[in-house]
């Protein structure tokens, strides 16, 4: 299908979201590649993780650009040639990028049970304010998925969910808390937006204003 949704969190910042339908053969035939591009396409096993590639090329031209303005850095993290901050996420049939003007991460994250399995992974802090009374299920997906989502702005890699990360309270009908990077020198406070599209949650990180 054509683009999903799309969410302006501010002047300076566009969130761009596809709902995969599309074969694999329709969304290549529509989309222009760089070299580089070509050769990890090739290198996935996984038809959905092929076409999660290729509908993220697809969100790049609703929002201006081409797969040819789009760069990775040494650690993984995708860089546009303008200069602006983007952050990609894919899960399943479900794509989205953010693009602003300062720091962004998203995520999008299918609400399974499994996550209550694999939650000491990922949540300490946390822990103090998970209320069971809430869906359980969707507390630890936004959890995970504002962690993923700061994970992604962090610009040098190595952080671990559980001790470097730490997200506010929250419920899940505010739809929004804060969250932090617990390193030296990175005295950063971001603010964590999520919401539910279908059976999963999207969740995204913007830099504070008050950051300077």
């Amino acid at each position: 299908m054509p683009l999903y949704k799309t969410i302006t969190p501010n002047n300076n910042t566009s969130i761009f979201i596809w709902k995969i339908e599309e074969t694999y053969a329709d969304l290549f035939k529509k989309t222009a590649l760089t070299n580089y591009s070509l050769e990890r396409l090739q290198s996935m096993k996984s038809d959905m993780h092929l076409r999660g590639f290729l509908s993220v090329r697809h969100l790049l031209k609703k929002a201006g650009y081409t797969d040819a303005d789009l760069y990775y850095n040494g650690n993984g993290k995708p860089h546009l040639k303008d200069g602006k901050h983007i952050s990609i996420s894919h899960s399943y049939h479900f794509s989205a990028i953010i693009i602003g003007n300062r720091e962004v991460g998203i995520d999008i994250e299918k609400n399974r049970e499994k996550i209550k399995i694999i939650q000491h992974k990922f949540v300490n802090f946390e822990r103090g304010f998970i209320n069971k009374d809430d869906n359980y299920i969707e507390q630890l997906t936004v959890i995970w998925g504002a962690k993923e989502s700061l994970y992604k702005i962090y610009p040098y890699g190595g952080l671990t969910f559980k001790n470097d990360i730490d997200i506010n309270s929250f419920k899940i009908s505010e739809k929004k808390t804060t969250g932090y990077i617990k390193v030296k020198n990175w005295n950063k406070t971001y603010n964590i937006h999520f919401e539910q599209l279908e059976n999963f949650t999207l969740v995204y990180a913007l830099e504070n204003l008050k950051n300077g």
